[in-house]
């Protein structure tokens, strides 16, 4: 019965499915997710496969986990703090992308509805990170900084303020990119939507290289093995029969892969070059070192050698999400989950110099609030980001990595003060005195501190932030129905009025013709 009920579904959906993603030459279409046709407790699983063509070719049906064991890293959502106690807020850049994919795949893919979606799963700078916005305020240093004020749409008696920073440097020239694929081969990436996904998504990067740079491919499952070694780019042909060479079976040896994929990105080092190991692997480990915590280590010993990493989650039923994030946090990297052929062509083709060529490393921010201005502050998202105040100054502490061109947005909700500088409410600290600095106009300044990718001395610039009284744009009106959204879905303590019916409306309105934007919009009807 179940084999006659799969020929049938299959039969609908060869009449009816278009792919996630086309041909090289087509564009994504973002808003096309019928090739994931399972819930999440469905016992079938169906996959696309592209060709140049455009056919579609089914693949036998997917068996999907009896259990769902994903895991995720507890959210602990930042609070208001008040300016006269607490006037500086630092954290870490964070360019992560994981989340919303990972997100969109439950809904489109899977089609979670509002309560199924786990705790811990949506974190508010991913999903707001995912998408572009305008930067006009061209400055000449190494970032640029656009900014809004406006009132925040789920506590209207608050103010919400959107800066987004964004690297200068677009176009950067090195002498090649030597890149270490890390393919988890293990019996848990058995699937359409796991290694079959992977070995798409390396052969369109490895498509993009030329003469200067070298790939090396490490796999591991129950062992770690190197399939090939310094490469030359221009070898394409052989580089992807390697890739397709791959088959999965085995334990999970995160850890020997990892010791090995820098040993072949440290042999093959270039001086001047963009070195990187690139992890595919649905982030399951159970041989070696398997706790976050020792894998995290692992990271950081090896994160000083000039090697930066990118993590590419793939896959459900088992993911281990925080194991993918804490490991491009801990090296010099970044994290994306990959949910269609539309997203790797996405990350590793049209964003290929943000994903894979890091412009400044270990850069950190710093927001100091004007106490005229400001009376209490919540930064949204950025929670497992944050650092101490003195931390700023202190090179030894690490920041988060960007890429050429990359962006990172930011967003606070408001707590205006009536023009006094008031009093910090302590038994024994009165009000603090104001300097001249304290200008009517500006709300805060904005610190950014950074190194350049092979430097250990880090630079500082400054950003004074000032109050905007125009019409909200469509930028933080988006932003600010992603951030809505999120505190509904994660049933926040500061939700407010927020609302997912006011999220979708403002979704909508400030979309115009973007399709990721649009693809949004469609996500949230999609929940309920």
């Amino acid at each position: 019965m179940k084999k006659i009920t799969a020929i049938i579904l299959a039969a609908v959906m060869v009449l009816t499915l278009t792919a996630c993603g086309k041909s090289k030459e087509a564009s994504y279409d973002v808003t096309n997710y019928s090739n994931y046709n399972a819930k999440p407790d469905a016992t079938l699983v169906y996959e696309a496969k592209t060709v140049a063509s455009d056919e579609l070719i089914m693949e036998e049906p997917m068996a999907m986990p009896e259990f769902n064991t994903e895991e995720y890293n507890e959210i602990v959502e930042n609070s208001f703090v008040k300016v006269s106690t607490m006037p500086l807020s630092t954290f870490a850049a964070d360019v992560d992308t994981g989340s919303y994919t990972n997100f969109r795949r439950m809904v489109l893919g899977d089609n979670y509805q509002l309560g199924q979606i786990p705790s811990g799963a949506v974190r508010i700078e991913e999903m707001v990170n995912y998408f572009d916005y305008s930067v006009n305020n061209k400055s000449q240093g190494a970032f640029s900084v656009q900014y809004e004020t406006a009132a925040c749409p789920w506590n209207p008696e608050h103010g919400l303020l959107m800066m987004t920073v964004e690297a200068n440097k677009k176009e950067v020239d090195n002498k090649g990119n030597n890149f270490v694929y890390l393919v988890d081969t293990s019996g848990s990436m058995r699937s359409a939507n796991k290694i079959d996904l992977v070995k798409e998504s390396f052969k369109l990067l490895t498509e993009s290289l030329n003469e200067n740079d070298t790939v090396s491919i490490v796999t591991y499952a129950s062992n770690a093995r190197v399939v090939l070694e310094g490469a030359g780019g221009n070898n394409q042909k052989k580089i992807i029969k390697a890739i397709e060479s791959l088959e999965v079976g085995g334990g999970t040896n995160g850890s020997g892969g990892i010791e090995g994929a820098y040993k072949c990105a440290l042999e093959h080092f270039i001086e001047g070059g963009n070195n990187r190991v690139i992890i595919a692997s649905d982030g399951d480990m159970n041989l070696g070192v398997t706790s976050q915590s020792g894998l995290v280590d692992l990271i950081k010993e090896k994160k000083d050698q000039g090697v930066f990493l990118t993590t590419l989650g793939f896959g459900a039923g088992n993911y281990s999400d925080a194991n993918m994030e804490r490991i491009a946090d801990a090296g010099n990297g970044n994290y994306y989950y990959i949910d269609c052929i539309g997203e790797e062509r996405r990350v590793l083709v049209e964003k290929l110099k943000e994903t894979t060529v890091t412009v400044a490393k270990d850069v950190k921010f710093q927001v100091e609030f004007n106490p005229t201005k400001v009376s209490e502050y919540r930064l949204l998202g950025y929670e497992n980001r944050t650092m101490a105040a003195d931390d700023f100054n202190d090179d030894k502490k690490d920041g988060g990595e960007v890429g050429a061109g990359q962006q990172v947005t930011v967003l606070y909700e408001l707590v205006y003060a009536d023009g006094e500088n008031s009093s910090s409410g302590l038994k024994y600290q009165g009000d603090r005195e104001l300097t001249t600095a304290a200008d009517p106009e500006e709300i805060l300044t904005l610190s950014v501190r950074y190194k350049q990718p092979d430097g250990d001395v880090s630079a500082l610039e400054e950003y004074p932030v000032e109050m905007t009284y125009d019409a909200p744009s469509d930028d933080l009106m988006f932003a600010a129905a992603v951030v809505e959204a999120a505190l509904v879905i994660n049933n926040s303590e500061y939700k407010g009025t927020a609302s997912l019916e006011h999220a979708k409306e403002s979704a909508k309105e400030s979309a115009g013709k973007n399709d990721y934007r649009t693809e949004f919009c469609t996500i949230l009807n999609r929940l309920n």
